[in-house]
């Protein structure tokens, strides 16, 4: 399966290490002290190497490409002040941790915007509309990775996470466990439905498609 888009743009990276150097040169604070490792060229090399698949776990989360540059900017910059209490089983599972709760706090926070916002038909119209118009000589290939892309998109949040983990991430199931916080069974049982899930939606889609 593959991941929807690279976060590892030079501007993007450029960002998240420019904030890391002024966080690290901020004046009367002790100098932290990364776990057993004060280089912080090794936070650059255990954490800053997940990137991408921070990027993708926020942006399949969040639905939203600039919130989750944010949201993966922020994470960073997180990580890198609590480098002293990683845990879990290994460093990225504790990086996508961080930055799957920065997502679920921004999608609460989304919602109660929603609700407080009126909704505009022409505008969300227009949209859809767009959305939904393709060209013509797309070939039945782009087709079906469309298709893939709106039905993962399309789950709901807890097996939306555990698919993207698994499938795009190809995080192990211990791994997972530790980014979601729920028990290994939990997440091998939301894999298997969220899979039997996308197997209907898609499923329902070729047909939409053919008839």
């Amino acid at each position: 399966m593959k991941k929807i888009v690279d976060f590892g743009n030079k501007l993007c990276r450029l960002i998240v290490l420019h904030r890391l150097r002024r966080e690290k040169r901020r004046p009367h604070e002790p100098e932290k002290s990364m776990g057993n490792n004060t280089n912080p060229d090794y936070f650059r090399q255990t954490i800053l190497t997940h990137l991408d698949a921070a990027y993708n776990l926020a942006r399949w989360l969040t639905g939203d490409a600039l919130a989750a540059e944010d949201l993966v900017q922020e994470a960073a910059l997180r990580a890198f002040r609590a480098f002293d209490k990683l845990s879990g089983p290994n460093p990225k599972a504790w990086f996508m941790a961080i930055v799957r709760n920065l997502c679920i706090d921004w999608l609460r926070g989304y919602k109660q915007r929603a609700r407080e916002q009126e909704y505009d038909d022409d505008l969300h119209g227009a949209v859809a509309a767009d959305a939904e118009r393709t060209p013509e000589a797309l070939s039945i290939r782009a087709a079906e990775a469309r298709r893939l892309h709106a039905a993962i998109a399309a789950l709901p949040l807890e097996f939306r996470e555990a698919i993207v983990l698994r499938e795009i991430e190809e995080m192990s199931y211990k791994e997972i466990s530790a980014v979601i916080h729920v028990p290994i069974g939990t997440v091998m049982s939301r894999i298997s439905r969220g899979r039997d899930l996308l197997a209907l939606a898609l499923h329902g889609a070729a047909r939409r498609a053919a008839s």
